[in-house]
């Protein structure tokens, strides 16, 4: 099952609080899309059908994961100490 704009389409009706409501109207003010379009990006998402985007929020960053240089050797070994070490300011 994939979730695409050229399927039939059902209607369905459902009832948000007026905060949702206006964060639904601003992100969709701000990206230039019917909210009906953010209501669906977001099922699909969150019910992960059709989704080409990372089932995990690990997955969406796991490119990222051991590529940034701290310059300390032993951090993952110890990095407990230099948490500790970097609150007490040394």
């Amino acid at each position: 099952m994939h979730c695409t704009m050229m399927q039939c389409m059902s209607q369905i009706t459902v009832r948000i609080p007026d905060g949702l409501r206006r964060a639904l109207e601003k992100r969709a003010q701000r990206t230039r899309r019917k909210p009906s379009d953010i209501v669906r990006i977001a099922l699909c998402e969150y019910l992960q059908v059709g989704s080409s985007r990372a089932k995990r929020p690990a997955d969406r960053v796991r490119g990222l994961l051991g590529s940034l240089a701290s310059g300390i050797p032993d951090l993952a070994e110890r990095h407990r100490e230099h948490v500790l070490e970097s609150l007490r300011g040394r």
